[in-house]
C-alpha cells in the first residue's frame, strides 16, 4: 500500500510536461501576458510556455524572438505599448492593433445585475424549487471546515468580493454531502503531501441563490450560472468551488483565470496564461478526478461528485442546517 506521500508525488509527476512546477516567467513579460481584442471577440493571447512568449493569433501561434523592447515573430513585428507600470495597453502584429483586455476588478470579476439583488433575492426566496420525483438519498451535509483544520475556507458569496458585488449568503460556510466530504478531504491530504492544501470558495448552494444568480445574469453569460429550472449540483451538496493554497506561504496559488471570472480564461482547457499557472490549475483537476469528481466544462474551478444524481434540490439556508 503507498503512502500517502508517495501517492502525492505519483500525482504530482504525472503531468505530459514538468515534475514540478515550472519557474515563473521573467518580470518584464508578466505584464504582457493576457487577451488582446475588442471585448467581444478576443484576436490574441500572449501567453508563455516553456520559457518562451508565444502569440496565438487566432488558431495560429508563433514564438516572440525579443529584440530590443519589441519582438519578432513569423507574423511578423511584435510592439507592445505599455504603461508606466510596464504593463501592456495594446500590443501591434504587422499592420494590426490590438487593445489589451481588462477582465477583472482588483481580482475579481464583476458583473451588473440585470436587476436589483436584494429585489430578486426577495423573490427568490418566495419561490418554489421544482418538484423530481423519483427515490433519493437522504441529505448528509457535513460542514468541511470540521473535517480537517488545514483546509481553508474563502467564501466569497458571504460578503462583497464576487460577480454580483453584494453578500448572498448569511454565513461564511460551506457543506458537501458525507461521500463527497470525504473524498475531498482525502484529496487535500494528496496535495498536502505536495506542499498544497484545498482553499473552499462554495459547497453546498441553496435553490434559491442559483436562482438569484440566474435572474442577475445576462443571457449571453448563462453559461456561467446554473438554470434554476432544472436546480444545480451545488444544490444537491455534491459541487465545489476551490483552489489551490501554497501550505509553506498560505497564500492561493495563482491561476490562469480568477474565480468565478465569465470569460473564457475560466475554461478547464484554456491555453493562455503561464505554464506555471497551468501545472497548477491541471494538478489541482489530476487529484480532483482521481477522488471521483468531474470538473465543469467552463470553470477550472468547479468540481462535481459522481453522486450527485443521488441527492435532492436542497433549499435551506445555511442558518437552518443542523450539523453535529
Amino acid at each position: 500500500m503507498r503512502t500517502r506521500a508517495a501517492l502525492a508525488a505519483l500525482v504530482v509527476c504525472a503531468g505530459p510536461q514538468h515534475p514540478s512546477p515550472p519557474p515563473p516567467p521573467p518580470a518584464a513579460w508578466r505584464g504582457l501576458i493576457g487577451e488582446y481584442g475588442p471585448d467581444s471577440l478576443t484576436r490574441v493571447i500572449i501567453l508563455e510556455r516553456d520559457g518562451a512568449l508565444i502569440a496565438r493569433i487566432d488558431s495560429a501561434e508563433s514564438r516572440l524572438n525579443p529584440s530590443g523592447d519589441d519582438f519578432g515573430s513569423s507574423a511578423g513585428p511584435v510592439r507592445f505599448a505599455r504603461d508606466r507600470d510596464g504593463r501592456a495597453t495594446s500590443v501591434a502584429i504587422g499592420d494590426s492593433l490590438w487593445p489589451i483586455r481588462r477582465t477583472d476588478e482588483n481580482g475579481q470579476f464583476r458583473i451588473v445585475p440585470v436587476r436589483p439583488v436584494e429585489e430578486l433575492r426577495r423573490e427568490a426566496l418566495a419561490a418554489t424549487p421544482p418538484s423530481e420525483p423519483g427515490e433519493f438519498r437522504e441529505s448528509d451535509l457535513l460542514e468541511l471546515a470540521g473535517l480537517d483544520s488545514t483546509i481553508k475556507l474563502d467564501i466569497r458569496y458571504a460578503g462583497s468580493r464576487n460577480f454580483l458585488g453584494v453578500p448572498v449568503y448569511t454565513q461564511a460556510r460551506a457543506f458537501l454531502q458525507r461521500p463527497a466530504a470525504e473524498a475531498l478531504v482525502r484529496a487535500h491530504r494528496v496535495l498536502e503531501a505536495a506542499g498544497y492544501g484545498l482553499l473552499i470558495h462554495d459547497g453546498y448552494r441553496p435553490w434559491y441563490v442559483t436562482r438569484v444568480f440566474w435572474d442577475a445574469t445576462p443571457p449571453a453569460q448563462h453559461e456561467f450560472v446554473a438554470d434554476p429550472a432544472t436546480g444545480s449540483r451545488h444544490n444537491r451538496g455534491c459541487a465545489v468551488d476551490l483552489t489551490l493554497y501554497d501550505i509553506r506561504t498560505g497564500a492561493p496559488v495563482e491561476m490562469p483565470g480568477g474565480y468565478d471570472e465569465f470569460s473564457r480564461r475560466s475554461y478547464p482547457d484554456y491555453p493562455g496564461g503561464t505554464s506555471r499557472q497551468r501545472w497548477h490549475r491541471d494538478l489541482l483537476r489530476r487529484v480532483m478526478e482521481a477522488e471521483g469528481f468531474t470538473v465543469y466544462p467552463a470553470e477550472w474551478w468547479h468540481f462535481d461528485y459522481r453522486d450527485w444524481r443521488s441527492y435532492r434540490i436542497g433549499n435551506r439556508r445555511f442558518e437552518e442546517l443542523r450539523i453535529p
